[in-house]
């Protein structure tokens, strides 16, 4: 058996974010990963070649979107002959899918990949009752007049009522605000603190903006040309005037220290290095190991909590520790998770102790709070993102966390091109 190769991010490509209801309400998940894609495929120059595989996927699905990711492929100028596969992992798809890619490459079953991810909640599917699905069964059925009227008998207005996708955790019923109110309570995560994140989190964002960080990262979409969440004169002092969004009376998380409803695409491309230097395709990082774990959420170990198990385990395989890295792009689904998280990593209480971080390499180009958070696409930002910050600094290593609902977390690291 041969040994296993080294993969590299080649480039990446997203759409910009929008607040749901805003620039993209007229658009699908396949509009918006059509128009990743197709950006990613403009970049490189990939016209009319063949990809090994592409992995994309969505969280809020309508039924039409079972062969997404190849739907998507087919409406780009890539060789029809490229595969695709859909995923879904929750809030960790993109990621997921490029480290499940990363592993084919690694092991040589294929040379290139593509991972990516969208979601819109602008255009979330509305399903009908149970009950009023099976009249309309029969209905299609009813062969007679008499029969298609009878489907109706007894029917109530009750029935008549759409049906949003809910993002309660179905084990709890508990929506993941809720489960953060608890997870914030629980690490004693103070309301000052978590204003204060979500402020930086927009500040950097701002500042990256300025100096021109993501004019190579993102594509226009729809007239959209960069994220319409980014409020650049975000403090915390306005953020402390927002009432509490989950917890009414107790709660610290509020909209502003919150993800905001976001609708996007983005999309990664992976590959050897012989496979990027035919193409004359320059290396931006190394994906070097990724990890995925998950626990007892039902059982009060904290939805959000699992990055931290699977930052230990990655550590541990690859000998490092946590302050072994210069930046750290931790997912913000809330403030509150991040400030859980680090806070976890140094006191313990039924994680392991990794010790602190130096936080001004944290998230230091903005993340979710700012940008917004297109569930399955984040992977694929994160991902993207932590590729350049190595790739123009020229040396380090970063480390990506993503905290998935169902208590999972994906994680992975990046280093510099040798």
């Amino acid at each position: 058996m041969n040994p296993c190769r080294d993969v590299y991010v080649i480039a990446s490509a997203r759409t910009p974010f929008c607040r749901s209801y805003t620039g993209y309400q007229d658009l699908s998940n396949l509009d918006l990963l059509s128009v990743a894609l197709n950006g990613l495929v403009a970049k490189t120059g990939l016209a009319g070649d063949t990809v090994g595989e592409v992995t994309a996927g969505a969280v809020v699905v309508h039924s039409a979107d079972w062969n997404l990711a190849r739907e998507a492929v087919l409406n780009t100028p890539l060789s029809p002959s490229t595969p695709a596969s859909t995923l879904q992992m929750a809030c960790g798809t993109s990621l997921q899918g490029a480290l499940m890619l990363a592993a084919k490459i690694a092991t040589g079953e294929i040379d290139s990949g593509i991972a990516g991810g969208s979601d819109t909640i602008s255009d979330a599917p509305l399903t009908t009752s149970r009950k009023l699905a099976k009249r309309l069964v029969g209905l299609s059925k009813a062969k007679t007049f008499g029969a298609k009227l009878g489907a109706f008998k007894g029917l109530s207005l009750g029935e008549l009522a759409p049906i949003a996708p809910s993002t309660g955790e179905p084990r709890t019923g508990l929506s993941m605000g809720q489960h953060c109110e608890r997870m914030a309570k629980h690490w004693a995560i103070e309301r000052t603190d978590q204003d204060a994140l979500a402020a930086q989190s927009h500040i950097n964002a701002a500042a990256a903006y300025q100096r021109g960080f993501f004019d190579d990262l993102l594509v226009p979409c729809n007239g959209v040309l960069r994220d319409n969440n980014l409020r650049p004169d975000t403090t915390a002092e306005g953020l402390a005037k927002l009432r509490p969004a989950f917890d009414r009376k107790n709660g610290t998380l509020t909209a502003g220290n919150s993800t905001a409803l976001t609708d996007g695409a983005g999309a990664v491309l992976l590959g050897t290095r012989e496979w990027a230097e035919a193409r004359g395709l320059p290396l931006l990082a190394k994906l070097t190991l990724g990890q995925t774990a998950a626990n007892d959420f039902a059982g009060g170990d904290g939805l959000l909590m699992a990055p931290t198990q699977a930052v230990a385990k990655l550590l541990e395989r690859a000998n490092l520790s946590l302050q072994d890295f210069d930046f750290y792009e931790i997912h913000e689904a809330f403030a509150a998770q991040v400030l859980c998280t680090l806070k976890a990593w140094e006191d313990g209480d039924g994680v392991p102790v990794l010790g602190a971080i130096d936080r001004s390499r944290l998230n230091v180009v903005g993340s979710s709070l700012a940008m917004g958070h297109p569930f399955a696409a984040t992977g694929a930002r994160v991902l993207g993102t932590a590729a350049k910050l190595i790739a123009d600094q020229g040396t380090g290593r970063a480390l990506i966390s993503v905290c998935t609902a169902g208590g999972m977390g994906v994680a992975a690291i990046v280093e510099a091109v040798a």
